[in-house]
C-alpha cells in the first residue's frame, strides 16, 4: 500500500517524494526517478523518467482537472483502438488510471524510445504528414466517455485576424511615437509585415467554415511529440492539448513549426510535398486550403512580441524585445516569396482565384 504523508510542509513533486508516495500506487517504488521537464506556471506541470531493471516509464504531473484527463485518455484510447501508435494511460495496482494526491493529479505510461522527427529528414516530414491525415480520418466521429470535459476549438479565424491585424497598426502608430530602438526595428520590417498581414486578412474574409472538416485534433502535432521509434514505426505522444477542431488547424500549427526554420525557411517544395501525402489519406477542400494560407501568412511572432512590448514598455527588458523581433525579422522576404507562390499554387489547383 502508498505511504501516506504525515506532514503538509513538504514538496511533492521532488524525486523523492515522487517515488515514495506516488510509485507505490504503481508498484514501482523500488524504480529510479529522474525530473526531466519542470514548468512552475499557471498550468505547472512536470515529467519524470521511471526506470527500472526491465522497463521504463513516462509520469507526469497534469496541469488541468479530472473532467479534461478524461477527455485525454478518451482520446488516447480511440486512436490506439484505430491502430495509430500511441502510449496508454497505465493503471494503478487497483485499476485507476490516474493519482491523485494533494489536489494534483498524476499519469503513467511507456516511455517511448526513439527519436524525434528529423525535419531535416523528409521521409519523416511525409510519413509525419501521412500519419497526421491517418489520425484525422479514424477520428472523424470520435467522442469522449462520459463525464469528460468536452474539448473545442473552431475559433473563428476571421475574426482573430482581424483583430490582431488591428493591433498590428496600433503598434506601428506607437512605434512612430516612441521613436526607440524596439520601435526603429519594427519599421524597418513592417511595410513586408503589413502586407503578410493584409493577404491573411483578404483571405480570411473569404473562407466558408462549412467546408472546413471537423474531428479530433492533436493541438500540438510538431517534431518532439512525433516520435520514430527503433523499427521507424511513428508514435505520437503528449495529448494535453488535444481536443475536437478543425483538422486544417492541426496541419496549419504542424507546417508553420516546420518552415520558419532556417533549414527549412518557407520552402515550397517542402510545404508541397507535406500536404500531397496528407492528401493521399485525407483531402483538403479550396476553403481548407485558404484556411492554411491565412495561417502561414499572417506575422505572428512579429505581432505578438510587438504587441507585447508596447503593453508592457514602462515595465519590460527593452533589450531583449529588441532581440526577439531582431531575430524574426530574419525570413521576411522569403515568407512572402513563399506565401505569393502557395497562394498561385493553391489557384493553380483549384482553377480558382482567391481574391
Amino acid at each position: 500500500m502508498p505511504q501516506e504523508a504525515k506532514e503538509y510542509d513538504y514538496n511533492l513533486l521532488s524525486e523523492d517524494n515522487i517515488k515514495k508516495y506516488i510509485l507505490p500506487y504503481y508498484n514501482l517504488e523500488y524504480a529510479t526517478v529522474t525530473q526531466i521537464k519542470f514548468k512552475d506556471t499557471e498550468k505547472q506541470r512536470a515529467v519524470y523518467k521511471v526506470e527500472t531493471d526491465s522497463n521504463c516509464y513516462c509520469l507526469k504531473k497534469v496541469y488541468f482537472n479530472m473532467k479534461n484527463l478524461l477527455f485525454v485518455y478518451s482520446a488516447i484510447e480511440w486512436l490506439h483502438r484505430n491502430d495509430i501508435r500511441v502510449p496508454r494511460i497505465l493503471p494503478t495496482y487497483n485499476g485507476n488510471r490516474f493519482v491523485e494526491k494533494d489536489n494534483m493529479l498524476f499519469i503513467l505510461n511507456t516511455w517511448i524510445d526513439g527519436e524525434k522527427c528529423d525535419y531535416d529528414n523528409i521521409e519523416n516530414i511525409v510519413d509525419s504528414s501521412s500519419n497526421l491525415a491517418k489520425m484525422h480520418s479514424v477520428c472523424k466521429n470520435f467522442y469522449p466517455i462520459e463525464g469528460s470535459e468536452l474539448r473545442k476549438g473552431y475559433d473563428d479565424i476571421y475574426a482573430s485576424t482581424t483583430k490582431h491585424f488591428e493591433q498590428l497598426l496600433n503598434s506601428s502608430n506607437l512605434a512612430f511615437k516612441y521613436k526607440d530602438k524596439f520601435s526603429k526595428i519594427f519599421l524597418q520590417s513592417f511595410d513586408t509585415k503589413i502586407k503578410l498581414a493584409k493577404l491573411a486578412l483578404q483571405t480570411s474574409s473569404t473562407i466558408n467554415k462549412n467546408k472546413l472538416e471537423k474531428s479530433l485534433c492533436h493541438g500540438d502535432y510538431v517534431n518532439k511529440n512525433i516520435i520514430f521509434d527503433k523499427e521507424n514505426n511513428i508514435w505520437v505522444i503528449d495529448f494535453d492539448k488535444c481536443k475536437m477542431d478543425y483538422c486544417i488547424h492541426d496541419i496549419s500549427y504542424y507546417l508553420r513549426r516546420l518552415l520558419k526554420r532556417d533549414n527549412t525557411k518557407w520552402d515550397l517544395e517542402i510545404a508541397v510535398n507535406a500536404l500531397n501525402n496528407y492528401e493521399s489519406i485525407r483531402e483538403l477542400s479550396f476553403d481548407e486550403y485558404k484556411y492554411l494560407l491565412v495561417y502561414l501568412s499572417f506575422p505572428q511572432k512579429y505581432w505578438k512580441i510587438s504587441r507585447d512590448y508596447y503593453n508592457n514598455i514602462n515595465k519590460c527588458n527593452k533589450n531583449s524585445f529588441c532581440k526577439l523581433l531582431s531575430r524574426t525579422t530574419t525570413k521576411n522576404d522569403s515568407q512572402l516569396d513563399f506565401c505569393i507562390e502557395f497562394k498561385a499554387y493553391i489557384e493553380n489547383k483549384f482553377k480558382c482565384k482567391i481574391t
